[in-house]
C-alpha cells in the first residue's frame, strides 16, 4: 500500500487509523531517513491508543514505554545496538509483551526480529519538504489482515 502525505498532520491520521487495528504483540517497523517522520507516524499511533502523555524520540534512551493506553506502547531505536543481539537488550520481552512494539532502525536487528510484522517506509519528497510517500507492507498473515482493514 502506497500513501502521499501533504503534511505531518495527514502522517499522524494514518497512525491513528493503524491504531484502531491493533493488538497486543504487534509489531511496526519504522523505515526513513532522519527527519523523515518516525516519530511524528508514532505521535499519531499514541493518539490512536488513546495515549495523552508527549511521545518523544528513543534515540538516547533505546526504548520509551508508554502505559496509560488503550494498549501499552513500546517505542524503540535500536540505531546504537547493531553489536547487540535483541535476547542481550530484552526485546524480546517487548515483541511477546502486552503491548505494540514500534521499532526503528530494525535493521540493526533484522537477523531477531520476528517473522511476522508491519513495516511502514517514509520516505520525505525531494520536492517538497512537508510531504511524504508512505509505503506500508505486510510480513505474515496478520499484517495482511490489518493492511485490508486499512
Amino acid at each position: 500500500m502506497e500513501i502521499i502525505s501533504k503534511k505531518a498532520e495527514d502522517t499522524e491520521k494514518l497512525a491513528r487509523k493503524i491504531a484502531q487495528f491493533l493488538k497486543p504483540q504487534d509489531i511496526i517497523l519504522l523505515d526513513g531517513d532522519l527527519g523523515a517522520g518516525k516519530t511524528t507516524f508514532t505521535k499519531g499511533l499514541a493518539l490512536g491508543l488513546e495515549i495523552k502523555k508527549n511521545v518523544k524520540s528513543p534515540t538516547f534512551t533505546i526504548v520509551r514505554e508508554y502505559h496509560e493506553g488503550r494498549l501499552p506502547l513500546y517505542h524503540m531505536d535500536v540505531y546504537r545496538l547493531e553489536d547487540a543481539s535483541a535476547d542481550d537488550i530484552g526485546l524480546d520481552e517487548y515483541f511477546n509483551g502486552d503491548g505494540v512494539s514500534v521499532v526503528e532502525w530494525s535493521q540493526f536487528i533484522d537477523d531477531e526480529l520476528p517473522n511476522e510484522y508491519l513495516i511502514i517506509h517514509i520516505i520525505k519528497d525531494e520536492q517538497n519538504d512537508d510531504q511524504r510517500k508512505i509505503v506500508i507492507e505486510a510480513k505474515g498473515e496478520r499484517y495482511q489482515e490489518l493492511l485490508a482493514e486499512l
